[in-house]
Parts: C-alpha cells; structure tokens; sequence
C-alpha cells in the first residue's frame, strides 16, 4: 500500500514537470533563457614571459635563469693600446670604479647575454668583494694585492684567475703585457657559480608607468681628464651614449657603449680617492642620481649590510625604478661635481 501511494506521488511530481516544460506559449517572459549560463570560459591569458633578473627585460627562452652572474674586472687606462675594450656591450650592468692615479676601472656583469671574448682583464681591488657580494656567481680577475686577493676569495664567488683559467682565458700577442689578458665568456660560464639565477639588482617600471624626474638632455661626471664620462640622452634609443672628452666611447666591435639607465652613486673612498689600496665604501648610504629616459632623479643609496644590493629611494622614501635595460652604475667619490644639461625649452606656441 505505501509503496502503491509512492509510485502516485511520483507520477504526479512527472506530470506537473511536463506540463510546465510545454506551456512556454512562446512569450518574452521565457524564464529558460533569462538564466545564467554556468559553463566555465576557457582562460585566454598568454602567461608572461621569463625576465631576465639583471635587465628587468623579456628572456622568451630563458637562458639568464640557468645560469649565474659572471663578474669580469676591465681595465680602462687611457693610451697603453687598452681602449677600445671588448665585450662590455654585452654586460647586463657595470661598474666604474675610481683606482689609483684617479684612473678607473670596470667590474662588469654578465647574466643575458654571454659575451664571446671580453677585456683586458686586470687586478681585483678593495671596492670589489661588497659589489659582488649580495650575487654571487663567478669572479674572473688578474691578480691584485694582497688584501684585495684574500677579501675576494672570501666573498660568496668562484674565482677564476689566469692560474686557474686554462682556455677560459688568453694573451692577445697583439697587444703588450699586461693589457693583453682576455676571457672567452662561454669557458668563464663553465668554471660555475651560485645562485643560478642571480637575484635582481634593481626595482624596474612596468608597462605604461612613468619615470617622475627633472628633464635632462646630457651629463658629465667631473673625474680626472681622460676619464671623466659624458653620457648625452637618444631619444630614438632611450639610452645615453657614453664619451670621453668628446669622443663616443666605443668597444672592438665598434658598437658605442649605451645603457638604458645610469646611477651616480656617490661614494667614499676609505684610504683616499685615487690611492692604491683605497676601498669604496658600497654599503651604508649616500647621494645617487638615476638617470633614465632623458630625466634625472636626485635621490639616495640605501644598503645597510653587504648581503643586500643597494636600494635607491627618492626625497619621500618611496623607491626609484629604472626603465627594463642596461644600466651603468658610475663611483664618484662623494662631492665629485656632476654637470647636468636640460634640454632648451620648446618655442612658445602660436
């Protein structure tokens, strides 16, 4: 009996479904169409593609997160038959140093792009160990005093010098000793270094977001003659070619030397500026000026222990971003005059 009255309630329940599904009387009150739809839209988002962690650029293939930094110390006497230089083009970010005599050097990094020869290698010095210290990698060099050899092996780094180079590294019979010392990138990589990959130097600006500075068309940094850079803005390459006294500083291949970015950072040099064995001072704080995209932010250095980079803060705190590119970080000794051009003022309208 309860399972004939059971059968009835669910005839009944089936007729009332089939009547409602055929009264539709094809008026715009259809409920049917007015409900939501619940099938999932397939994802359409392109997943960004790797970035290179010491340019801020695009790396489709990702080639700069397999492998480490390469530091590579460059000699930059004026005459000798050292300039022009090779492979600093290729470098993701260097550094110019002030060495005894007033002269400079370069500590170049290399994580995107792997040069095919790069030179002349020359001494490690003081400044370098707290450089290379929050990325470790690999640190190619030629000797150096004492203080400075013992302060690198300390670092987080593989040194590679020409005792322990083999075909890493070569003697150019073209060229005198001792500007005649070169490294071939690919050999130097192989030598191995931690982390892979590197962690970022710098904060970079995103798509469409702007670099708030004052206008600057050109800027010289008041180092000794001969070494005192020139970098004057191209807008068609938002980057600043670099000279020296007027001459476009170019390397071997014969490509001019143009970051996107260039920091002065303003230093102190322990033990007097341009004395042997003089050590820059990179961690603590100081004046920087960012240049980028024809502008200039006067802001300051911030790295209060070697294991981090420097950061870089405008007046109010709030963190400077330079533009996806190469970037050169010059050394001036703080209180070195840096003259900034602005660009002329467009002719009133009408």
């Amino acid at each position: 009996m309860r399972g004939s009255r059971r059968a009835v309630a669910v005839l009944a329940t089936a007729l009332t479904v089939a009547l409602a599904a055929c009264s539709g009387g094809g008026g715009d009150d259809d409920s049917s169409s007015k409900q939501p739809s619940t099938t999932a839209t397939p994802s359409t988002t392109t997943p960004a593609p790797p970035v290179a962690p010491l340019t801020g650029l695009p790396d489709p293939d990702g080639q700069s997160r397999g492998r480490p930094v390469l530091w590579v110390k460059v000699e930059n006497l004026g005459g000798e038959g050292v300039r022009p230089q090779t492979g600093l083009e290729a470098a993701d970010v260097v550094y110019e140093e002030v060495v005894e005599g007033g002269i400079t050097r370069f500590l170049a990094a290399f994580n995107s792009t792997v040069p095919d020869e790069v030179g002349p290698i020359r001494s490690v010095r003081l400044t370098d160990p707290n450089i290379v210290w929050p990325l470790g990698g690999i640190f190619a060099y030629s000797g150096g005093a004492q203080p400075a050899v013992e302060a690198i092996e300390a670092a987080p780094v593989n040194t590679v010098d020409e005792s322990t180079a083999g075909d890493a590294m070569f003697r150019d019979g073209s060229k005198r000793a001792p500007h005649n010392l070169f490294g071939r990138g690919p050999a130097l990589f192989d030598k191995g270094g931690q982390p892979s990959p590197p962690p970022p130097l710098f904060e970079y600006l995103a798509t469409g977001e702007a670099f708030a500075g004052e206008p600057a068309s050109e800027f010289t940094i008041g180092l000794d003659r001969g070494y005192a850079p020139t970098y004057t803005y191209d807008a068609g390459s938002n980057t600043w070619t670099r000279a020296i006294d007027g001459i476009p500083f170019t390397m071997s291949s014969g490509v001019q030397i143009a970051p996107t970015n260039v920091i002065v950072q303003f230093i102190d040099y322990v033990g007097g500026v341009g004395t042997l064995g003089a050590e820059g001072t990179t961690v603590g704080g100081g004046e920087a000026w960012i240049f980028t995209g024809g502008q200039v932010i006067r802001g300051q250095w911030l790295r209060p222990d070697r294991e981090q980079p420097a950061k870089y803060v405008d007046g109010a705190g709030n963190p400077i971003k330079l533009a996806p590119g190469r970037t050169w970080v010059e050394l001036p000794q703080a209180g070195t005059p840096v003259d900034v051009v602005q660009p002329p003022s467009p002719p009133p309208s009408g």
